[in-house]
């Protein structure tokens, strides 16, 4: 175990160096005062061990669970179970999910009650989820659902701009904040298990998809609800406080934590009673997993939250008024904050599994790092230039819904699962305090204009990857090509 965790201590110490190695340059080039500077270091210092921790616990409890609950609910084989427990299992991830609670917290005083939000938010991943799983068991085709939920997400975002624009990059928003830590692996695992049920050729590629149709469900919720709220006013965005200290957010996030894990144990106890029937070996290696994950996620989240978003908030500030730079750092973060995300990582890690090593993690984070890159440059251009969010969001979409007619299925749903993975902790805890940051020292409205990057941030990667398996697909043939070339010349002899 020992050894286990060294290696992950420096993988996970490789992907947080580059990003920290520039906030640190960055630092000293902007004269940040040496305390916060000693601050963010420890900081970063905790997301890595807590990053290795997550790595080490999260595989070994909450995936298992998963995989082995999406295997129960398929041999049942009763819909009512089927649909109650997948409605259950995404409502209670999302109110366990941390990255929710903190967009309910920005929104407090304009969204009351504040859990207004966060049960919105369940309720959409609930019934989204429920609606993907219905998918992958009767093997409905992602792409023809896909191009009707996002026609119909854009018909009401259109709606909803002309009552109540400040709802719109709310609403897109929502399912970035929904794609957090937790919720992306337990997911993903679920989507695994039932597809590995099923058992036909088909259910490999069926593995995928889940996440990126998930969290069009908080989209279809805030919008709903912004039909009938009232606007929400620039000066009821709560972002101009003082942040907590690191900390203070050590002590939250042990609190926090604590119940967001809860939920998994429940499931456990559960179907370890009703189906699972663990031996008592597993049963404790489960629970020690379930502690590394508690550990890692309070350590990691503790880490982001207090050094990154001080530092993010600062950096985007200090570029705002030259917007060159301000994209130019902008594109450098994007490139570099992918690696370090644990949604990430657990979606290239099954990439990498499912397709026995075709598609590697290290090209998968390639690709979704030019995309999250190209999302900072747009978000950047947003806040300077003020273009309602929709101008993006829109053709981005249909591009994205129009590639998947020449890309090889599975990259298709590869590519919505790793858009929707990486708006998590990081990006959620880094990227958009960067952006609020460089809104407020240009004084635009921050929720219209700062907000709007999670969308952004999740819809480039699907492109990438999408054009990655075009490329892919298309090397496949030029190889068979080959092949056959090759066999012809040995069958007339001319090899000889």
């Amino acid at each position: 175990m020992y050894k286990v965790f060294l290696d992950k201590l420096i993988e996970s110490f490789k992907s947080v160096l580059p990003v920290t190695a520039v906030l640190i340059l960055l630092g000293f080039y902007m004269k940040v005062e040496t305390s916060i500077m000693l601050w963010f270091l420890l900081g970063a210092l905790l997301l890595v061990v807590g990053l290795a921790l997550f790595q080490l616990g999260a595989f070994e409890s909450t995936s298992i669970i998963a995989e082995d609950i999406g295997r129960y609910i398929v041999k049942k084989r009763n819909l009512a179970i089927f649909i109650i427990v997948a409605f259950m299992l995404g409502f209670l991830i999302i109110v366990a999910e941390p990255s929710v609670r903190v967009l309910a917290d920005q929104l407090s005083i304009a969204i009351q009650p504040e859990m207004l939000l966060v049960y919105t938010i369940a309720i959409g991943v609930g019934l989204f989820l429920t609606l993907g799983l219905l998918r992958i068991l009767f093997n409905i085709s992602f792409r023809t659902l896909l191009i009707i939920l996002y026609t119909l997400v854009f018909i009401l975002a259109l709606v909803v701009n002309s009552i109540n624009p400040s709802f719109i990059p709310l609403a897109f928003d929502a399912g970035g904040f929904a794609s957090g830590p937790l919720s992306v692996p337990f997911i993903m695992s679920l989507a695994y298990g039932i597809s590995r049920a099923r058992g036909d050729k088909a259910s490999e590629q069926d593995s995928f998809g889940l996440v990126g149709i998930t969290v069009i469900g908080p989209i279809f919720a805030i919008l709903i609800l912004g039909l009938f709220f009232r606007d929400i006013s620039p000066d009821a965005m709560n972002v101009v406080t003082v942040s907590p200290t690191l900390i203070e957010y050590l002590v939250q996030y042990t609190k926090d934590m604590a119940i967001a894990i809860l939920p998994f144990i429940v499931f456990f106890v559960i179907f370890q009673i009703i189906d699972f029937r663990y031996q008592k070996r597993k049963v404790i290696k489960i629970l020690i997993a379930f502690v590394y994950t508690y550990v890692g996620l309070v350590l990691f989240l503790a880490g982001a939250n207090g050094a990154f978003s001080v530092m993010g908030t600062l950096v985007g500030g200090y570029f705002a008024n030259n917007t060159f730079l301000l994209i130019l750092v902008g594109a450098v973060f994007g490139l570099l904050v992918a690696a370090p995300e644990p949604s990430v990582i657990a979606v290239n890690r099954q990439v990498e599994e499912v397709t026995a090593g075709a598609i590697s993690s290290k090209l998968m984070l390639g690709a979704i790092s030019i995309g999250v890159a190209i999302a900072l440059i747009l978000s950047m251009i947003r806040i300077v230039t003020q273009i309602n969010l929709l101008w993006f969001v829109i053709p981005g979409y249909i591009i994205a819904l129009i590639l998947m007619f020449f890309t090889p299925k599975m990259f298709s749903a590869i590519g919505f699962d790793s858009g929707s993975a990486v708006t998590g902790a990081m990006t959620s805890a880094f990227l958009m305090p960067f952006a609020i940051g460089a809104a407020i020292a240009l004084d635009v409205d921050v929720l219209t204009n700062a907000y709007g990057l999670m969308v952004l941030a999740s819809m480039a990667p699907v492109i990438s990857i999408q054009i990655l398996g075009i490329v892919y697909a298309r090397k496949q043939e030029i190889v068979e090509d080959y092949k056959g070339i090759d066999d012809i010349m040995d069958l007339s002899g001319v090899t000889e």
